[in-house]
C-alpha cells in the first residue's frame, strides 16, 4: 500500500471537458431553517446562470439543481428544508432537478437525468464507495484522537503561543493497514485527508488565480465519528457524481476551495468551474445574519432601561433574561424574540426570505434588488424582471467587494412596483398575502369590499404590511377607539371653527345621506366644505380622527363607506358624546 505522506498530485485547475453536457448549476443549502436572504441571492445567480444557457444543436439548455446538504443530523429537519424550497418557489427559481415540491397546483423538481436522490443523508453508499478509495490509495487515514485529546494540544499550541495545527501520523502502509482493521471493528474514530505537499492555485472566475501555500491546510476530516459525512466530502463526490460544471457561492467558502481540489484530484475528478460571491453586509459593514433580530431587541431594551421581563413575554424566564441581555454571544429561541420585540414594539430586521415575505415584498422586487448585490446589468439599468436577468447575467460581472444591503432602497423599489400593479392585480395579489399573514381581513370583508379596500390602501402603501396596517381602522371595536392625544388636540379642541363643532355639524347632514357609499359621501364632503367656505381637509381630518382615531386612514370617502353607515355614525356619536377634557 502506498505511503500515507503523498505528494504530486496535479491541483492545477484543468478545463472543463464535457464542452457537450449541459451546464449544471446548484444551489446545495442546509436545511437548518427558512433560507437567508445570502443563500437566496446565491440560488438567484446560480439560476439565472443555467438558465441563460438555450439549447440549440450542440448545446443543451443549462439546468439548475437543488441538493439538500442534510448531514448534520442534529440541526437538519424535513420542515426547513420544505421552508426553503417554499422559499425558493415564491422566489420564481424553478429547479430542474432536485426534491420534487408540490404547490400551487404546481410540480417543481424532479430526477429526470437519474442523479438523485437529492439529500446527502440518503447518499452514504456513495460517499462510503470513495471513502474505500481514498482509503486504498492511501490518501486518506482513521484518527483515533478524541475531542479531549485535541483540545489539549489546541491549548498547548496557544499556550506556546503558536497556531494549532493538526500533525499528521507518519504512518507506513502495514500501520495504516492496522488503522483501518480498528476502525473495521468499530473502534470511534474519524477519517482524514493527507492534504498533498503542494502550493494549490485555484483559479476563480470573480477573484481571479488565488494561491494557497503548502503547509496552509492541515489534514481535514472527511468523515465525522457518527459515520456521516463532512461538507468538504460530500460536496466533492455529489458535484462529480450529479455533473455539476459550475459552483457559484459565497466568497466565506473561498477558504474551502483547495480542500475540494486536492480531493477532486485524488479521486480522479473533474474540477468544475468556480465564482465565489461577494458577502452582503448590513450598512455598517457588519455581516448580515440571523443574530441581527437578537442584536436589535437587545439595543432596544437597553436603551428603554428595560431590566425585566415584561409581563405579555410568558415564555422568558427572568434568569434566562437576565444572561440574555448581558452576554451578546446568548440568543433567544426566535418565538420568545418575537415576543419579546412584539412587547417592546420593535419591528425586527428582515434576515430571511420569509421575513421578506410577511412583510409584504414582491418576489419580483427582492429577485430584482438582490441581483444588484454584487452584479450589475451596465448601462445604468436597475429595474428589470427575472427574464432579464436571465438574458444578461454573466460571471464577469460579478463584483469582488462586499454589498451592502440597503433597505431604504428596497422599499422604495417595492413601493414603486405595487404603484404600477394594476387596481385588479394588487387586489388579487394582497388578497393571497391577507390568506396566509392577516387573514382576517380575508375572511371577515366580502370581495366587494375587499376591492373598494384595495382600492382605498395601494396608492399609500410600500409593502402589503403597509395596506393591512391601514386596514386595520376596519377591525376597532366601534366603542372602544383608541384616541391619538396630538390629533384631538390638533383636529378636534383647535381651529375656528372648532373641530369638533365642525364634526357635529356634519354627522347631521352626513346620516341624511340615502347612498352611502364613496361618491356621494365625497360630494357631501365637497358640498359642505364649499358651503361654508372652508378647505374639504377641515371636516375630512375631524372624521379621521372620530373613525379611527388618528389623522391618517385611507381616502375619507372610501374609509366611511367601508365602515358602512352604522359603524360610521356610532364611532361619529362617541366621540361627540365624549366630555372634551377626556378626549386625552
Amino acid at each position: 500500500m502506498q505511503q500515507i505522506r503523498i505528494s504530486g498530485i496535479p491541483l492545477h485547475m484543468p478545463e472543463n471537458t464535457q464542452s457537450n453536457a449541459p451546464m449544471v448549476t446548484r444551489f446545495a443549502p442546509s436545511p437548518t431553517g427558512h433560507l437567508h436572504i445570502g443563500g437566496a441571492r446565491t440560488a438567484l445567480f446560480c439560476w439565472a446562470l443555467a438558465r441563460g444557457q438555450k439549447s440549440n444543436n450542440t448545446q443543451p439548455a443549462g439546468r439548475f439543481m437543488i441538493r439538500v446538504e442534510d448531514t448534520d443530523q442534529a440541526r437538519s429537519s424535513d420542515t426547513a428544508t420544505r421552508a426553503i424550497l417554499v422559499d425558493l418557489a415564491w422566489l420564481g427559481l424553478n429547479w430542474d432537478d432536485g426534491p420534487t415540491l408540490q404547490i400551487d397546483g404546481r410540480t417543481i423538481g424532479g430526477d429526470d437525468r437519474n442523479v438523485g436522490p437529492y439529500e446527502q443523508s440518503r447518499r452514504l453508499e456513495h460517499y462510503n464507495h470513495y471513502l474505500n478509495v481514498l482509503l486504498e490509495k492511501g490518501f486518506a487515514y482513521p484518527a483515533f484522537e478524541t475531542p479531549e485529546e485535541l483540545n489539549e494540544a489546541r491549548k498547548a499550541a496557544l499556550a506556546d503561543k503558536k497556531a494549532y495545527k493538526y500533525e499528521r501520523p507518519d504512518l507506513t502502509g502495514d500501520q495504516l493497514a492496522q488503522r483501518i482493521e480498528r476502525m473495521n471493528k468499530g473502534e470511534p474514530c474519524v477519517i482524514r485527508f493527507a492534504v498533498p505537499d503542494e502550493d494549490v492555485c485555484v483559479h476563480d472566475e470573480v477573484l481571479g488565480d488565488v494561491r494557497f501555500a503548502d503547509g496552509q491546510i492541515e489534514d481535514f476530516v472527511i468523515r465525522k465519528a457518527d459515520g456521516f459525512p463532512t461538507y468538504h466530502f460530500a460536496v466533492v463526490v455529489d458535484d462529480e457524481l450529479m455533473g455539476v460544471t459550475h459552483v457559484l457561492r459565497g466568497q466565506e467558502h473561498l477558504a474551502n476551495t483547495p480542500k475540494h481540489v486536492a480531493l477532486q484530484h485524488a479521486l480522479g475528478f473533474g474540477t468544475p468551474t468556480y465564482a465565489h460571491l461577494p458577502l452582503i453586509m448590513n450598512p455598517d459593514g457588519s455581516k448580515m445574519s440571523k443574530r441581527d433580530k437578537d442584536k436589535a431587541v437587545r439595543d432596544a431594551c437597553k436603551s428603554g432601561n428595560v431590566d425585566s421581563v415584561p409581563n405579555d413575554v410568558s415564555e422568558l424566564d427572568a434568569s434566562t433574561f437576565a444572561k440574555w441581555i448581558d452576554d451578546k454571544k446568548s440568543q433567544l429561541d426566535l418565538e420568545v424574540l418575537v415576543q419579546l420585540a412584539g412587547a417592546l414594539k420593535v419591528q425586527l430586521p428582515e434576515i430571511n426570505v420569509e421575513d421578506f415575505r410577511a412583510s409584504g415584498y414582491l418576489p419580483e422586487t427582492v429577485c430584482n434588488y438582490l441581483a444588484l448585490l454584487g452584479w450589475s446589468p451596465g448601462n445604468d439599468i436597475e429595474k428589470f424582471d427575472n427574464t432579464f436577468l436571465a438574458e444578461k447575467f454573466d460571471l464577469p460581472r460579478i463584483g469582488k467587494t462586499a454589498a451592502r444591503f440597503d433597505r431604504a432602497k428596497l422599499l422604495a423599489f417595492n413601493g414603486d412596483a405595487i404603484t404600477a400593479l394594476p387596481p385588479e392585480a394588487f387586489c388579487a395579489r394582497w388578497a393571497e398575502w391577507c390568506d396566509r399573514y392577516e387573514p382576517r381581513i380575508t375572511h371577515e370583508i366580502d370581495d366587494a369590499s375587499l376591492s373598494l379596500l384595495a382600492q382605498a390602501v395601494q396608492p399609500r402603501c410600500k409593502t402589503f404590511r403597509d395596506a393591512a396596517d391601514q386596514a386595520a381602522f376596519l377591525f376597532f371595536d366601534d366603542n372602544a377607539i383608541v384616541f391619538d392625544e396630538k390629533a384631538v388636540e390638533k383636529v378636534l379642541r383647535k381651529g375656528e371653527p372648532k373641530g369638533m363643532a365642525v364634526l357635529a355639524e356634519f354627522a347631521v347632514e352626513l346620516e341624511k345621506l340615502s347612498t352611502f357609499d364613496a361618491e356621494p359621501i365625497h360630494d357631501l364632503i365637497k358640498s359642505f366644505s364649499e358651503s361654508r367656505n372652508m378647505n374639504m381637509g377641515k371636516i375630512a381630518q375631524p372624521l379621521r380622527v372620530a373613525v379611527t382615531g388618528t389623522p391618517v386612514s385611507p381616502p375619507i370617502d372610501l374609509t366611511l363607506a367601508l365602515l358602512g353607515r352604522e359603524r360610521t355614525m356610532t364611532r361619529i356619536n362617541r366621540t361627540l358624546d365624549l366630555p372634551v377634557a377626556t378626549i386625552a
